[in-house]
């Protein structure tokens, strides 16, 4: 017995070193960014004299995507920022590499989530960026930036409806893309820009799809704090929104491959609230 508990014990170590060794997410849902959410980037990057890089790679114009950033930065006291846009084949060089050095915060710029796994999925790039998260640095994105940080990763394109003028308007399976995101999240879906851009029935048909996930849609100029520990703090203007499919039963489809579900759970969470994604329940 005393061997049982002492294994026990060495596992419960182990994972809450490891869980602590993992740094913070702050997840943005696009939109305008408010001055307190810029702040506590920098806070949790290590304050305004950390090494914080952008990667703008997300911009249909990363150039100009890059350096408005760092003057947003700058503007907010930032003393050592600066921006990183690379291709593919030199997002493996060492000397691109080497300009990781000493940053203790990334921020992932919005457009489009494809551009950044095109480039830097794969990539001695982003194995050191994902370094910097589990040695306790801050990574951070939004709007595309945001999106790209779960394993499955909703790419905005549909499968089934072809309709660009009336999309996602339905609840149904095989229709919502995804691939593979950068995966700093690997029990959640994200998404983003979520009330505003009316994205309910795509994250719900994702989660339908993915029961062993739980979908987190965060609204614009809000943002998501993931502590080491998968706890989140909601900070900002609007509304986070949580599926949890946790207790669901009787996921089914019809003949046309509309789902239907009993007891999928939904959580709507304002500035301030906290959510356990482990324990798939609010904090109170």
């Amino acid at each position: 017995m005393k061997k049982i508990i002492t294994a026990a014990f060495l596992i419960f170590l182990i994972t809450s070193l490891s869980a602590q060794e993992k740094g913070h997410l702050v997840i943005i849902g696009g939109g305008n960014r408010p001055d307190y959410v810029t702040q506590k980037i920098i806070e949790l990057a290590g304050g305004t004299d950390a090494k914080i890089l952008v990667i703008p790679n997300a911009s249909s114009d990363p150039v100009e995507s890059g350096e408005n950033c760092v003057n947003e930065f700058m503007s907010a006291g930032c003393t050592n920022v600066s921006y990183l846009y690379c291709t593919r084949d030199q997002a493996d060089l060492d000397s691109i590499v080497k300009k990781l050095d000493g940053v203790t915060g990334i921020y992932f710029g919005g457009g489009d989530q494809a551009f950044l796994t095109r480039d830097l999925l794969g990539t001695k790039l982003l194995n050191t960026i994902k370094k910097i998260y589990r040695g306790g640095g801050l990574i951070s994105g939004t709007s595309a930036g945001a999106a790209v940080m779960s394993r499955v990763m909703i790419t905005g394109n549909e499968l089934k409806n072809r309709d660009s003028a009336n999309i996602f308007k339905t609840i149904e399976a095989g229709n919502v893309e995804h691939t593979e995101g950068f995966g700093f999240i690997e029990n959640a879906i994200i998404d983003q820009h979520f009330i505003k851009r009316k994205r309910l029935n795509r994250l719900i048909s994702k989660v339908l799809e993915n029961p062993e996930l739980t979908g987190i849609g965060i609204d614009e100029s809000t943002c998501i704090i993931i502590k080491p520990d998968n706890t989140f703090e909601v900070l900002g203007e609007n509304q986070v929104v949580i599926f949890d499919p946790l207790n669901t039963s009787d996921i089914k489809k019809n003949g046309e491959g509309k789902f239907g579900v009993r007891n999928l759970q939904m959580d709507i969470l304002l500035s301030g609230d906290k959510y356990d994604i482990n324990k798939h329940s609010v904090i109170e």
